[in-house]
């Protein structure tokens, strides 16, 4: 059987080698400490999940439903853009309902690429962001993210030859792996840049709400592009509600690019249940006790976190946001993520994100994932320390 040569850029993906490893090591007994997804653990508000159980009953929420049903959707979408960074969105317009961020990026690049065009990336960034390129038949131009640059890219660095056939960057900020948060001045400068060589500016933006320090401020992109000129923006309820299992998010962003995307799903599919979009809206309208009670959860599981590594010992940043930590690999295993990873998995049962998963750039780090509550952590850590010892007295 002969399958199409799209397929054979996607072959490499992190969580499914994981995955691999973690059954592996589930055949031999072992009992998996699962901190390689940035699934929560955490439930979903009770006020959400009533509005859905709601609207189970009620037959008119059984069928499909088309764009103008979600419209009550999209206005509570823009007020709470609105209130939350004080710039106003048109719902008829600039606004879409998608099931979760992965879709809208990993969609977007088929409205926008021809084949062969480019789109700069980060590396190391989230898988789905290159897999959307090259179903569209794109090249990817990865734009190096290092630790002497706070984790951002170096614009001046891309070739004019790249940027010559580029259609599109994909920036995501606070940023999956390295937790790193962008400032304002930062996205100005991915505007302008992206005016000058007439670029598609996408942002995803799932870690909007859990930052952990309350002086730091993350920037949406249309702070940047007040007029929606060149950018979209990319929402999903998975981080801040805790609803990951019911797929819904958004898109807010230039009126020809919603369409643009519309185009795109209209093919693929229909939107969720309308119960979900009601429990959405919820979501949306709840308190802030809400969101910040999750952000306490993970925050308290960081500095948990964070100082069990050290006293093994272990250096370990302390994440500012993001659900993550991002490590840098202790000795023997400074420059071999994956083999860290499946060899910690299946000696221990303990199951960590590798860094090289995310791009070359990730080699040599390793991403903590913090869905588990704090004694879980401990025997995580103390299994870590353990298979560390042992490495250590075999090299």
């Amino acid at each position: 059987m002969k399958f199409a040569l799209r397929l054979d850029n996607l072959r490499n993906n992190v969580f499914a080698d994981m995955d691999k490893a973690k059954a592996k090591a589930q055949t031999k007994g072992r009992k998996i400490i699962d901190l390689s997804l940035g699934s929560s653990d955490l439930p979903t508000p009770v006020e959400v999940i009533q509005v859905i159980a709601q609207a189970l009953p009620d037959s008119s929420t059984h069928g499909y439903l088309l764009h103008r049903g979600t419209q009550e959707f999209r206005k509570a979408v823009a007020s709470w853009y609105s209130n939350r960074f004080g710039l106003e969105v048109n719902p008829e317009t600039e606004v879409l309902p998608l099931i979760g961020c992965q879709e809208g990026t990993a969609h977007l690049p088929l409205a926008i690429l021809n084949p062969g065009d480019f789109a700069l990336l980060q590396d190391p960034g989230y898988p789905s962001h290159s897999g959307g390129v090259y179903l569209a038949g794109g090249q990817v131009y990865t734009m190096p993210l290092l630790e002497e640059n706070n984790f951002l890219p170096v614009f001046k660095d891309i070739p004019t030859a790249v940027l010559t056939q580029s259609k599109m960057m994909i920036l995501s900020y606070p940023h999956n792996p390295t937790t790193a948060i962008a400032p304002i001045d930062f996205f100005r400068e991915a505007v302008d840049f992206c005016r000058h060589y007439d670029l598609v500016l996408v942002h995803d933006f799932p870690y909007v709400d859990i930052v952990f320090d309350e002086t730091i401020s993350v920037p949406s992109v249309f702070q940047a592009d007040t007029n929606k000129s060149l950018s979209i923006e990319f929402f999903t309820f998975s981080k801040s509600y805790n609803m990951g299992g019911f797929r819904i998010g958004y898109a807010i962003g230039n009126p020809q690019l919603i369409q643009a995307l519309s185009k795109i799903k209209a093919v693929i599919d229909f939107n969720q249940y309308s119960g979900i979009l009601r429990g959405a809206i919820a979501a949306l309208a709840s308190p802030p006790a809400i969101i910040q009670n999750t952000v306490n959860t993970f925050r308290r599981r960081r500095d948990f976190l964070v100082q069990a590594l050290h006293q093994i010992p272990w250096d370990v940043p302390s994440p500012a946001a993001t659900l993550y930590l991002w490590a840098k690999l202790p000795e023997p295993w400074t420059t071999d993520s994956i083999g860290f990873c499946t060899s910690l998995v299946e000696a221990t049962g303990v199951a960590l994100s590798p860094g090289a998963g995310f791009g070359k750039t990730g080699e040599g780090y390793v991403r903590f994932a913090l869905v588990t509550p704090e004694a879980t952590l401990q025997e995580a850590v103390t299994q870590i320390a353990q298979f560390l010892n042992t490495k250590s007295h075999c090299n």
